[in-house]
């Protein structure tokens, strides 16, 4: 695995080398011989500029270390090379690590990228249209807001707490327009996903000492 973390990693130069050297044995020894140094060159780079190195930022995350992971993400040079699906997942990273340094003006933007690009797992789209509606709930756009967090119900959310959240933001907005029967709805699903962090619990203990004595 680490073999092949470096090879990615330095697949670039030794694309580059390699053409190099395809193009001295081409002076010393003719076409034919240089033919397989110029084949493996060429493919080296255009897997470098199609597929990238994203594949390095798994280790880096893991290990919480999102400088690293966003080292990798800047070194891909011209992200509009990258095959379709590729590019979709590397504005989703660039996205989640500005929204990790409250950046939300560059998360939305470039989660909406890639949105607009199709995201290649379903449970991503909701994931990313949860994030987009969050922070259009911090802007103060309730509409908007809405409307995303609707989308990544329905989309499909990957995780438990991430889908709690969700019902419970789902739950606030509709106590704000005094709808309090789907609030109430909103609130069983959300302890219906048995949340456990503490985030999610604290909203939902809140929520609790009021939404019993609400008309519906």
């Amino acid at each position: 695995m680490k073999l092949f973390n470096w090879f990615i990693k330095y697949r670039f130069w030794i694309g580059v080398i390699t053409l190099v050297a395809g193009v001295v044995i081409n002076i010393l020894s003719g076409f034919w011989p240089s033919f397989a140094f110029y084949l493996v060159g060429v493919i080296l780079l255009f897997t470098h500029f199609f597929i990238g190195p994203l594949r390095l930022i798994q280790e880096h995350l893991e290990n919480g270390d999102f400088d690293g992971a966003e080292k990798v993400l800047n070194s891909v040079w011209y992200p509009g090379l990258l095959y379709k699906p590729v590019r979709s997942v590397y504005y989703t990273l660039k996205g989640n690590l500005a929204m990790m340094k409250q950046d939300f003006d560059s998360a939305e933007k470039h989660m909406k990228k890639s949105l607009d690009l199709g995201v290649p797992m379903k449970e991503a789209e909701g994931a990313n249209k949860l994030q987009l509606g969050m922070m259009a709930m911090q802007k103060g756009d309730i509409k908007q807001g809405e409307s995303f967090i609707r989308q990544a119900i329905r989309a499909g959310i990957p995780d438990k707490e991430s889908s709690a959240m969700a019902y419970l933001q789902m739950c606030q907005i509709m106590i704000n327009k005094r709808e309090f029967r789907a609030a109430k709805d909103f609130f069983r699903k959300a302890k219906a996903q048995k949340p456990s962090t503490k985030q999610v619990l604290d909203q939902v203990r809140q929520i609790e000492k009021y939404i019993s004595r609400m008309p519906g």
